[in-house]
């Protein structure tokens, strides 16, 4: 039996004395208690809490295992390990997360960004690079990564972040007064393009709402219990919001310009047939992400 395991069955925690605890053995002891409760990446969740706890960076443990922690620093980590062990998502429980260059307040007001929707940015990148100056509109913008991504590297003079959550909105405003990118990224409430109607842009971006609620029950805790159900469910099939963005997106695209979407797993067929079926869209594409999967579609508007 392991010192740990050992350890956990004749009760000890990181509750006892600061000297029986060093930075290594807490990690240890952590990460399998967060695996104990279905945590996947136990170690690597232990490292980041911990890392947090003591506001340092998480490969600067690597240099001080030996190091004794003192009571309140186990004060500090211990709420952060039991949030976890929740099955509350790292992200919260640090309030932040990393997209592409950027380092973001994350909390239960906006969906988390996830490293896919990075690739949607580059997509976007990619088409505009050499077009000269451009307006966007970034629909259901959450945190604002996708609409603060592109202002901090594509060629956009004006970038609309548009959600149906006023709460989602005040935490975007909040990632951009931190990026000093509140001059190029105008915040608007509402549902898809509707706010923007009476404008025109070069690109329409959105990851938007694609899970059906029949799919509630295989979502992990991290996801189903914190995140917010607007920013998740889209009705049957989970396509509503997204046949909602091909109808509506042609009122306010110019001719030439993208629309380019994040899709769930096993839609982005569905969501081409659609738009070559509107006969208002060229160069149908699927694209994939990472790890092959058919995650992002993207069209233009005919000239």
């Amino acid at each position: 039996m392991s010192a740990t395991a050992g350890e956990r069955e004749r009760g000890a925690s990181p509750s006892e004395s600061a000297e029986r605890w060093t930075v290594l053995r807490l990690i240890r002891w952590s990460a399998e208690y967060l695996e104990e409760k279905g945590v996947p990446q136990g170690r690597l969740d232990a490292e980041h809490l911990l890392a947090h706890a003591l506001d340092v960076g998480r490969l600067q443990l690597y240099l001080q295992y030996d190091r004794p922690l003192v009571p309140e620093e186990l004060d500090r980590f211990r709420p952060l390990l039991r949030r976890r062990a929740r099955r509350e998502p790292l992200q919260h429980v640090i309030g932040r997360t990393a997209f592409r260059d950027l380092e973001l307040t994350t909390d239960a007001r906006a969906l988390i960004p996830r490293p896919e929707t990075e690739l949607l940015v580059q997509i976007v990148l990619d088409w505009a690079r050499g077009r000269g100056a451009l307006v966007a509109a970034d629909v259901g913008t959450g945190t604002g990564c996708i609409a603060l991504a592109l202002a901090a590297e594509g060629p956009f003079e004006r970038i609309w972040g548009i959600d149906l959550s006023e709460d989602a909105l005040d935490l975007a405003r909040e990632n951009a007064e931190a990026h000093d990118a509140e001059g190029r990224v105008v915040w608007r409430h509402g549902r898809g393009v509707r706010p923007i109607a009476d404008t025109q842009v070069d690109v329409v971006v959105s990851n938007p709402p694609y899970v059906s609620h029949d799919e509630a029950g295989s979502l992990e805790p991290e996801v189903r219990d914190f995140e917010p159900d607007l920013a998740l469910y889209a009705g049957e099939g989970g396509r509503e919001v997204l046949h909602e963005l091909t109808r509506e997106v042609p009122g306010v695209l110019r001719p030439g310009g993208l629309l380019a979407l994040e899709v769930g797993l096993g839609q982005a067929p569905a969501i081409r047939d659609t738009l070559l079926a509107h006969g208002a869209w060229e160069e149908v594409a699927i694209h994939r992400d990472y790890t092959g999967r058919e995650r992002f579609v993207t069209a233009t508007m005919r000239v």
